[in-house]
């Protein structure tokens, strides 16, 4: 029976060799199908540098009482073992999952345990010229993706999954994305609309970025960069 394996990881900075993975999150499917899933936050010790900590909203604080992940390694392991691992960007997510392994005194690595498949490759070769983002791809195939406010890696591997199943022609909804409630969407939007017309006529005040948030700005646009392996302001091919 083919077993596949979604993944998707969040870390506290881009480089595997100073940050560590704090949230690590798997979506398994078995002959095309949803069969599990799984996610491990993990106490990385370290705080988020300010760019990685405004993608995925991950505090110290709400990582102090998790795992460290030596304590989690058999039981990443064993999920792991004998899947084909899916993963967006997979050199980055695999680089620090090998690292997390090296440091928990662990001979396994990921090329051991799993075979590996690059969706950004496959997004590429599908789409030459085109974007491979996981939000570009999402548009794409026409995946709803407007509850990713932050970057998840649960979250991101459930979309994966979606993508993935589209990409490859055939099933593209696993029902697996709660939505909101189109009652407070819509009212949520009257409001802002309200308020906004009601501000038309007053001045603008104009607020500077400090250069700590310049900074902090620049770092996360870089993460983002490096997550999703595209830039994904750049405008869409004519």
């Amino acid at each position: 029976m083919s077993r596949q394996i979604l993944l998707d990881t969040e870390t506290t900075g881009l480089e595997a060799r100073e940050h560590r993975v704090i949230e690590i999150g798997c979506i398994e499917l078995r002959n095309r199908r949803f069969t599990a899933e799984q996610r491990w936050y993990l106490n990385p010790d370290r705080d988020s540098d300010p760019g990685a900590l405004a993608v995925h909203g991950l505090t110290t604080a709400f990582l102090a009482d998790k795992p460290r992940f030596h304590q989690v390694a058999d039981e990443v392991i064993d999920f792991l073992r004998g899947a084909e691992l899916l993963i967006h960007n997979a050199a980055f997510d695999v680089g620090f999952m090998d690292k997390e392994l090296e440091r928990a005194g662990r001979p396994e690595r990921i090329a051991s345990l799993c075979t590996v498949t690059d969706t950004v490759r496959m997004a590429k070769r599908l789409h030459p010229g085109q974007k491979a983002s996981l939000d570009a791809l999402c548009k794409r195939y026409g995946i709803d993706n407007s509850h990713r406010e932050l970057h998840g890696a649960l979250l991101d591997a459930r979309l994966l999954a979606e993508v993935y199943l589209a990409m490859t022609g055939g099933q593209a909804a696993l029902g697996l994305i709660s939505e909101p409630t189109g009652g407070r969407r819509d009212a949520t939007a009257a409001e802002t609309a309200a308020a906004f017309t009601a501000d038309l006529s007053r001045p603008l005040r104009v607020i500077r970025a400090s250069d700590e948030e310049l900074v902090a700005h620049a770092e996360r646009l870089k993460y983002i960069v490096k997550k999703s392996g595209k830039r994904l302001w750049d405008a869409e091919p004519s």
